[in-house]
């Protein structure tokens, strides 16, 4: 879900970068951009999409994070007071048991049958406890990659044929849809397979966000 939303979010940012840069290219009296100029500024807004979907990722992740392990820190402590208050009840029998059979038997017994429980439990406990938060901090550093490089990689690829050439021709814009029209059937065919539903309507919803964006952006350079 996230890498669906975050690369989607980078397509149509450079559909709409890319929608601008052919609005001036159709103006004959407008400024001549190079194909590195189109590299430059389809970049730097993917670079910042990604540091933003890094940045912030991380921040709610690890906030989210402290706030289920400062809660689930709390449960311990209540089932360990639960378990203390049994274990000295516990001892407290176990005692009178031995006394009664020294008394009987006049013979002494060292009991520590229950005190070496108790310390099997804490350690396994401390044990879980370190495997819950390594848990929690490979998610959130999972999450964090997901958030910053999708939105990358969905800016990015619709870049390619600007890689080629020295003067801006109207290919270049025409290979850059097309790539970005695949991009969007692929992530709505990863959206169809996701949700059981029908791939071909997810598909077409996006192709229709991604004309919507190129007839926004040309309505805008009228």
């Amino acid at each position: 879900r996230k890498f669906f939303n975050n690369c989607f979010d980078g397509a149509l940012t450079c559909a709409g970068i890319v929608s601008g840069l052919f609005i001036v290219f159709l103006n004959p009296h407008g400024v001549k951009n190079t194909p590195s100029t189109v590299i430059i500024y389809g970049f730097a807004t993917a670079l910042a999409i990604g540091i933003s979907g890094l940045w912030g990722a991380f921040l709610s992740e690890e906030a989210e994070r402290k706030k289920k392990m400062a809660d689930l820190r709390k449960e311990m402590v209540m089932l360990e007071e639960d378990k203390d208050l049994k274990s000295k009840e516990e001892d407290l029998v176990e005692e009178q048991e031995l006394e009664d059979i020294q008394k009987a038997m006049i013979i002494p017994i060292k009991g520590k049958i229950s005190l070496k429980k108790e310390k099997s439990f804490n350690l396994k406990k401390k044990k879980d406890k370190t495997i819950i938060e390594q848990a929690e901090d490979f998610a959130t550093i999972a999450a964090s990659l997901v958030d910053g490089l999708a939105p990358v990689l969905g800016s990015s690829l619709p870049l390619i044929p600007f890689f080629f050439g020295t003067s801006l021709t109207l290919f270049h814009f025409i290979f850059s849809y097309i790539i970005l029209a695949g991009l969007l059937i692929y992530l709505g065919i990863f959206l169809g397979n996701i949700s059981g539903g029908g791939k071909i309507k997810y598909a077409l919803h996006l192709i229709s966000a991604g004309i919507v964006t190129l007839l926004v952006s040309l309505l805008l350079g009228i």
